[in-house]
């Protein structure tokens, strides 16, 4: 299948989106290109009900409801999307045009190109323990995409950082029980979060505890995680905790992935540009 546009734009995250409505206010016409099933990047996919306070104009605003915003701006320029798509291939044509091909076997010619993927496809760190991603297709999770699925329930959240703690506060108002497990008594995380969460721990009305200590090994049965084993550092007996839902949040790994091919400037993972246009080192992206 081939397409020609003007400008393709490479990512569906919140400035993929934006950059489309920059250019429909222009009256250029422009392609969305996603690997993800669904607009919206890392705000749908990891932290959909994450509230986020530094959008201009919006005081407070959620992750999901931050898309569902620009997707309505959008409507009135039509704009197509291709999801589920990963480009992985460009070719600079001798008229300086751009022939872009997707894994699934699309091809698009274009005169720019706009690579609005962040630092590319982010991928989260696992949970190193043999034999357990069997278990992500159960109870084995990287994201909440849907808190009510964890209602009810005994969860347990393995990780210290922002993401971790996001968890366990929007958990905590709807789950049986969450168990926080960090691997050292400090928190990376933004100082109002470990402050509502040490309140929530504080409160014995509150379904929160934490805990300290490495996971060496867990349970299953039935094709389920039932419980972690959360050894201390020293001397001690490690502690069964048994569980419905498991979390991990041990942080995200970023991968360009094909765009690193494409012999634009990069470093340290980032693409170099020209901060006063935004423009790389090849004209024309």
């Amino acid at each position: 299948m081939e397409f020609k546009t003007d400008v393709v734009i490479i990512g569906a995250g919140p400035s993929g989106l934006f950059q489309c409505f920059e250019l429909g206010l222009l009256g250029i016409d422009a392609h969305i290109v996603d690997s993800l099933p669904v607009i919206g990047g890392q705000c749908s996919m990891l932290y959909p009900d994450k509230a986020i306070y530094d959008i201009p104009g919006l005081p407070i605003v959620g992750a999901q409801e931050l898309i569902d915003r620009l997707a309505e701006q959008l409507k009135p320029f039509d704009p197509t999307f291709h999801l589920g798509h990963r480009v992985t291939r460009l070719t600079r044509l001798e008229d300086n045009s751009f022939e872009l091909h997707t894994e699934g076997d699309i091809c698009f010619q274009t005169r720019a190109v706009v690579i609005a993927a962040g630092l590319g496809a982010f991928k989260p760190r696992p949970l190193r323990l043999g034999g357990i991603d069997q278990f992500e297709q159960t109870n084995l999770h990287y994201h909440v995409a849907d808190k009510l699925h964890f209602k009810d329930k005994k969860v347990v959240i393995l990780g210290g950082g922002d993401s971790a703690l996001d968890g366990v506060l929007e958990l905590a108002v709807v789950a049986k029980h969450v168990h926080i497990v960090h691997r050292r008594d400090e928190f990376r995380a933004a100082p109002a979060s470990i402050a509502k969460m040490q309140e929530l721990i504080d409160d014995p009305n509150q379904p929160v505890d934490c805990l300290i200590g490495r996971i060496p090994s867990y349970q299953s049965d039935q094709g389920k995680i039932t419980a972690i084993d959360v050894a201390p550092f020293g001397d001690g007996e490690p502690q069964r905790l048994e569980l419905d839902e498991l979390l991990v949040f041990y942080g995200l790994s970023p991968d360009l992935g094909p765009i690193a091919d494409w012999g634009l400037d990069i470093e340290r993972k980032h693409i170099s540009v020209n901060l006063e246009t935004f423009q790389t080192n090849i004209p024309g992206i």
